[in-house]
């Protein structure tokens, strides 16, 4: 027999949260109701922030570096391994998974959360595998990091980005055991909400590593 789905209701006399508010005028009277659609300001999301801020920054440095060293004489681009082509829709799919987990903790359906952020963590995973898979192909073919400027900088750049990758899923993992648990819709968006901005963004930045990598 299927385990009933859990769905948080809200307090009787509370707002629709999508229902404009009337007045526009919070409790003590300062207008607070104005500001009540945005997100509330966290710890956790300042951190994610500020880190995303680093991760720029390295990156960024990682990047000038590359641009500078392939207008070498001696630059030229190593083979595509063809699991790269995979594990990049891998990566698109998990963000869209985490989306869908989102709308489910929007409202505040908790079963379908847990459902969509435990697909978005095996996507993860797979992702990873296939990076893994990736460097045995470039390894079968004779390509190591030493083998010539290009294939050095794909194995920094790819295994660092599956470094901070390994971190998002730990956060993944988190947000699975806390987030379904949430007393209300709001607090369980607390704890994804930061974890897929991350998320995100280092799906953002493969896509941006791919095209620099194999396309430029």
């Amino acid at each position: 027999m299927p385990a009933p789905t859990r769905t948080l209701e809200r307090p009787p006399g509370a707002r629709d949260p999508g229902t404009p508010a009337i007045g526009g005028r919070g409790p003590d009277g300062s207008g607070g109701d104005a500001l009540a659609g945005l997100p509330a300001t966290t710890p956790a999301r300042i951190a994610v922030w500020l880190l995303v801020g680093a991760i720029t920054v390295l990156f960024a440095a990682f990047t000038s570096t590359y641009l500078v060293r392939r207008g070498e004489a001696d630059w030229r681009v190593g083979p595509l391994p063809p699991v790269l082509w995979v594990t990049t829709g891998i990566l698109l799919g998990s963000s869209i998974a985490l989306e869908r987990a989102r709308r489910h903790g929007r409202r505040g359906a908790m079963a379908g959360l847990r459902t969509w952020l435990t697909v978005t963590t095996l996507l993860g995973l797979a992702f990873l595998a296939g990076q893994l898979l990736a460097w045995r192909q470039l390894v079968a073919a004779g390509v190591y990091l030493a083998s010539y400027p290009h294939s050095s900088f794909f194995y920094l750049l790819t295994g660092a980005h599956g470094l901070h990758l390994a971190g998002g899923i730990g956060a993944l993992l988190y947000a699975v055991r806390r987030a379904p648990a949430a007393a209300t819709a709001a607090e369980a968006l607390d704890v994804a909400d930061p974890v897929a901005a991350y998320w995100h963004f280092l799906t953002g930045l493969w896509i941006y590593l791919f095209v620099i990598l194999f396309a430029l």
